[in-house]
């Protein structure tokens, strides 16, 4: 692993090598994006040969699992701005002491995430709507997949350690290794040794633990080299910690609009609320080209900050801007134009077929806002500008929370209200964040350079 300091003038990059050193970094980090979705994918597809019941057992416990990792994703934002920083300053022993604060900071919070979880995973699995029939299947599910949930945090930071240092070739090499392993150990325990879904979540977090363990050793070898510190700096894992709340408050914000937005979709109807789920499927498929691009943006911003190159990281979110509304406006005229096979595909049936391609029709033409949005999210991340980032994000949720109850409460049901909805939460709250991101943005008051 090979660490780039950065301290060139990359201002002076012409725009296609700066849109070459986006792509070796976006990339990768796409491969590594679309294979986390793999994991439960090939769960659902080994456990649903077990019958109706295991498949939405592991459906409750994957929603509980998937929601306490997207909650900490911090880990792996502000691992790679604090890395990304000390990398451009030209002290690569501090950005890996950073990255190992962060890392024994991870494995912390995923010891202790898993004991209050498991401790209260009846009152959560409950709290869900799952049967009674379904029930234990859900609780053993997630009970034996918790022992692979520090594993899964540690793989959230030691990734922003590595973007930090710019590499995401390494986590897209171990998300794919991953991805392939998690499949053989899931037939082997669940088929092969008929141990049923507990053999399923036993595959999966082993695999957790071994993907986190790899991207520790690969994370150690820079330590050794640098002979930076191994062990916890007490205060660097604190200051991990307080760089970290911020962006979970910007996270909490988005979980909470996604959450009213399923809510006001529930109150269109089953045919309504099924097309909502499919199309939300589809907004977060998408979601993970543009958020490819906000990493790279993440890892090149807080390198070219931390080196002084104020030009450079302007040019960069210049050049990750333009890209983040090209790839959203091509995505959106794809959705847009293949909105009637979609969902002939995902709907046979012609209500919620036609309701989903009028969803799709206006997902597709909100795309290229969302493209500006979450690469100005990603420039932010990596300025250390978590503050703003959260109050932007309680901003923009205080803006759509009403648009949202004016669409249950007026709307008429079914179709129109599924379009308003989306309207609502993919337009107007996509505005509303773009907007608050923009006026920071052109304000400069981002642009803080120096190690942090």
């Amino acid at each position: 692993m090979g660490f780039r300091s950065g301290n060139g003038p990359v201002g002076r990059l012409r725009p296609g090598a700066r849109d070459a050193e986006i792509a070796r970094l976006a990339v990768p980090a796409l491969g590594a994006l679309v294979a986390e979705p793999l994991f439960l994918l090939a769960d659902s597809a080994i456990v649903g040969r077990l019958g109706t019941l295991p498949l939405a057992g592991l459906g409750v416990a994957g929603a509980v699992l998937s929601t306490a990792v997207s909650l900490f994703v911090f880990l792996a934002y502000g691992t790679t701005a604090a890395v990304a920083r000390r990398l451009g300053a030209g002290d690569v022993r501090s950005a890996l002491a950073a990255g190992v604060d962060g890392v024994w900071l991870a494995l912390g919070l995923g010891v202790l995430t898993a004991v209050v979880v498991h401790a209260a995973a009846g009152p959560v699995v409950d709290a869900l709507g799952v049967s009674q029939a379904a029930r234990p299947f859900a609780l053993t599910y997630l009970r034996v997949s918790l022992w692979g949930l520090p594993g899964m945090l540690v793989v959230l930071a030691a990734t922003g350690v590595l973007r930090g240092l710019q590499d995401t070739r390494t986590p897209l090499l171990v998300a794919g290794a991953g991805a392939g392993l998690n499949v053989v150990l899931n037939l082997l325990l669940v088929h092969g040794l008929g141990l049923g879904i507990a053999g399923s979540a036993a595959g999966t977090a082993a695999t957790q633990v071994l993907m986190a363990l790899a991207l520790a050793v690969v994370v150690l070898r820079g330590v050794r080299r640098t002979g930076a510190p191994v062990r916890p700096h007490p205060l660097g894992v604190l200051r991990s910690a307080r760089a970290g709340v911020p962006l979970l408050v910007r996270t909490l914000t988005l979980r909470v609009a996604l959450l009213l937005t399923t809510f006001v979709a529930a109150a269109q109807g089953d045919s309504g609320l099924a097309a909502h789920q499919v199309a939300t499927t589809v907004w977060t498929t998408t979601a993970l080209a543009l958020d490819a691009l906000a990493i790279a943006a993440q890892a090149l911003v807080g390198r070219s900050l931390g080196g002084g190159d104020v030009a450079g990281a302007r040019a960069v979110v210049r050049r990750c801007v333009r890209w983040g509304v090209v790839v959203g406006a091509a995505l959106g005229l794809l959705v847009a134009a293949t909105c009637w096979p979609v969902a002939g595909l995902f709907a046979p049936q012609a209500q919620v077929r036609g309701d989903l391609a009028a969803a799709l029709v206006v997902l597709g033409a909100c795309l290229p806002v969302a493209g500006w949005v979450f690469v100005l999210d990603g420039v932010l991340i990596g300025a250390g500008d978590g503050r703003y980032l959260a109050r932007a994000g309680l901003a923009a949720l205080a803006a759509y929370a009403p648009l949202a109850v004016l669409v249950l409460l007026l709307a008429p049901p079914g179709r129109a209200g599924l379009v308003w909805l989306w309207v609502s939460f993919a337009g107007a709250y996509s505005l509303a964040r773009l907007l608050t991101l923009v006026r920071r943005e052109r304000s400069g008051a981002w642009v803080v350079t120096g190690a942090g």
